[in-house]
This record gives C-alpha cells, sequence and structure tokens, in this order.
C-alpha cells in the first residue's frame, strides 16, 4: 500500500478539479474525530502536508477552535504558505450540521455544540471559502477519492466508533439527502430487542463501542475495553458473531438501496476488530442478499488513518472548485 502523501500526490496530478484545481492551498480541518487535526495539500506541487494535537477531554467549542486554528496556521508558516493562498478551507465535526447554515446541528456526545457557528468561524479567520460536513461523510469522500474506493463513483461509508454513522458517495459526490442527514444509519433501528422506554434498538445502541461493551457484560463478562470485546473469551466471540451477522444484514439492505460499487469499513471498532472482523462481515453479506440480485460488491477496511476526516475535507473543497 502506497503511503498518504503518493496516494495524494498521484490523485491531484488528474486536476479533474477545474482552473482553480491547479493553483494555490486548500486546509483539512478534523475538530475532534481523531484529535485535532490539519492537512495542508499544495495544489500547484501536489504536496500533502499534515499537523495533529491532542483534543482535551470536555473542550468548550471556542478552545477548540482556537487551537485547530493555531494548529493550521503554524502549518502554513512552517511550509511557507500565506492566507491569501487559500482558495478553499473544509472542516470535518463528529456529529450531524446544518449545511445551509453552516452550523452544528447536533453534538450528542460534545456538549456547548449545538448550532455553532462552524464555517462563519472557519471564514473569519482564514478570509477562504469554507466548507463543512460531518466526520462520517468527509471520510466517505476521502475514500472515494484518496483512498481505496479511488476512482468509485458509487461507495457506501460505515463508521463504527463511539457512535456509528455512514456517508454515501453516489456519482462521484456526496449524497446528504432533503434535510443534510443522509447516511445516518446509526439511527436506525434494527428491531433485534427493546430499550426500556418501549422503542426498538437503533444500530448505533447495538455497534458503537458502549453497546459492544454493554452486550458483553449483560452477558456476565466484565469488558471494559473494546479489545476485551475481541478477545477469545466465549461471551465475547458470542457478541462479535451477532455484530457480524447484524451488519451484514445492513450492508446488504444499503445494497439492495443504492447500488454501490464498494462498502467501506472504518471507525475504531473496525480497527481493532481488524482484518478477519471486516473479512467475516463481507463473507456474509452475500448470505443476505437475494440471489437474483448477487453480484460481486467489495467491502474493505478503510486506508486513510487518522487523517481520514481531514483528507475527506480536502476532498470535499476540491469539489467544490468543479461546481
Amino acid at each position: 500500500m502506497k503511503d498518504l502523501p503518493t496516494l495524494i500526490s498521484e490523485r491531484l496530478t488528474q486536476n479533474l478539479w477545474g482552473v482553480l484545481g491547479n493553483q494555490g492551498y486548500i486546509l483539512g480541518i478534523d475538530l475532534g474525530s481523531y484529535g485535532l487535526r490539519v492537512a495542508l495539500v499544495d495544489l500547484q506541487h501536489h504536496a500533502y502536508h499534515n499537523a495533529a494535537i491532542e483534543s482535551l477531554d470536555h473542550e468548550d467549542p471556542e478552545t477548540a477552535v482556537m487551537r485547530v486554528i493555531e494548529l493550521a496556521r503554524n502549518l502554513m508558516a512552517r511550509e511557507g504558505v500565506t492566507v491569501d493562498r487559500l482558495v478553499r478551507v473544509g472542516v470535518g465535526f463528529s456529529g450531524p450540521v446544518d449545511l445551509r447554515h453552516g452550523t452544528v446541528r447536533l453534538a450528542p456526545r460534545r456538549p456547548g455544540w449545538e448550532n455553532y457557528p462552524l464555517q462563519e468561524r472557519f471564514e473569519q479567520a482564514f478570509d477562504a471559502v469554507t466548507l463543512i460536513d460531518n466526520d462520517a461523510n468527509l471520510i466517505a469522500l476521502g475514500e472515494a477519492t484518496f483512498g481505496v474506493g479511488k476512482g468509485c463513483q458509487h461507495l457506501f461509508y460505515f463508521h463504527l466508533s463511539t457512535g456509528v454513522g455512514g456517508g454515501a458517495v453516489l456519482n462521484g459526490r456526496l449524497y446528504h439527502g432533503a434535510h443534510s442527514m443522509a447516511g445516518e444509519i446509526g439511527h436506525a433501528v434494527v428491531g433485534h430487542g427493546w430499550n426500556g422506554d418501549g422503542r426498538p434498538e437503533t444500530l448505533e445502541e447495538l455497534v458503537s463501542i458502549s453497546g459492544l461493551l454493554r452486550r458483553a457484560n449483560a452477558e456476565g463478562m466484565a469488558a471494559e475495553r473494546l479489545e476485551d470485546i475481541f478477545s477469545d473469551h466465549p461471551v465475547a466471540r458470542r457478541v462479535v458473531q451477532h455484530t457480524v451477522d447484524l451488519m451484514a444484514t445492513r450492508i446488504a439492505q444499503v445494497i439492495a438501496l443504492l447500488d454501490p460499487e464498494m462498502v467501506v469499513l472504518g471507525g475504531i471498532v473496525v480497527r481493532i476488530g481488524g482484518d478477519s472482523f471486516v473479512e467475516a462481515i463481507a463473507a456474509k453479506v452475500n448470505d443476505f442478499i437475494a440471489p437474483q440480485f448477487a453480484r460481486p460488491v467489495q467491502v474493505v477496511p478503510s486506508v486513510l488513518g487518522p487523517d481520514s476526516v481531514a483528507i475527506g475535507a480536502v476532498a470535499m473543497a476540491l469539489d467544490s472548485l468543479s461546481d
């Protein structure tokens, strides 16, 4: 597998992004999915640079934004890039955003971020057109543009982490739906059980980190870390097998609905589960596709790593240059 700078450089040389796609710089920013991370892309020389710092526990919005802005400015200074050379800024956030108003819509695991003016804040800081989106959408686009799905026009991405999300790339572009909420597959009910309040469980409640640990502990296993779930403990094996079946079912439904060329799995659950976890899901998917619709659809792990959201933000910014 080629390293990230090479993957990105090779894709940039194809110059698919219009007249502005061969000059200036683009910033891609990740506000917390994998810490605070910045990607800087030189459109003329097809170079990729990055920088990262850890997120702070319970960090308030202004503190996080100021820290990532400082991180970006330091990276630009290191590479000799002035603000007037920026043609676009892309920003990823770990929760639903309002694309029309440029704000955070919901932040279930990050109190204080609701209605935060994300787009405006970065446009003020860098005096450049800024686009925002949620992390899963951006990873989907990043993988379709630079990663394992490079060249795919139709791709779906599942993100399994503290939450569960997804992103759809259709006809080579991110699909957002009527209210910018497309891809939020973690909130789809799965009907495998019932919560105490009388509603069926959602996919996120079953296959997120907390969901996996809760299920293992409910069966008598003292599971404290995600690594415990992928151990040889008999309860852990049952939880993983159920998760494989559950994910394979959801993927088969996505294939029936959207007809993607590829399904990509990512997030810390997939990284800890490893290739064997992804391969088990991929092998099961065909069992849940009706024979008359059976066709080869690759189910593969994400390859962009910790910079995936920032790289996806770059891909989003690049797409906007051709609009």
